[in-house]
């Protein structure tokens, strides 16, 4: 199945791109793009992944068709043929 991922902020400046189409087989997850992800482009595994736990972050929000994971059922979201997963860093500020 062919997916479509886009990066917003920054995102897109780490990655160097604006959006990728991936390529995974029937049943992939959220989980399977960022491991595709981390070891496609290095620089955004520290962004994706605590690297003491092997863990995912909640710095970003992950959309999927414009809806947020947290709604679906978050890193184990199953995805389909055509599917648009779009990562948004989230800010923090003091």
């Amino acid at each position: 199945m062919i997916l479509t991922v886009k990066f917003i902020g920054a995102f897109r400046h780490i990655s160097g791109k604006k959006q990728l189409t991936l390529q995974f087989k029937k049943g992939a997850s959220i989980q399977d793009v960022v491991n595709q992800l981390s070891q496609q482009i290095p620089e955004l595994r520290g962004t994706f992944c605590d690297a003491d736990l092997n863990e995912p972050k909640s710095n970003s929000l992950i959309l999927v068709n414009s809806k947020e994971i947290s709604i679906l059922k978050g890193y184990e979201t199953k995805l389909n043929d055509g599917d648009e997963v779009v990562f948004v860093p989230v800010v923090h500020g003091g």
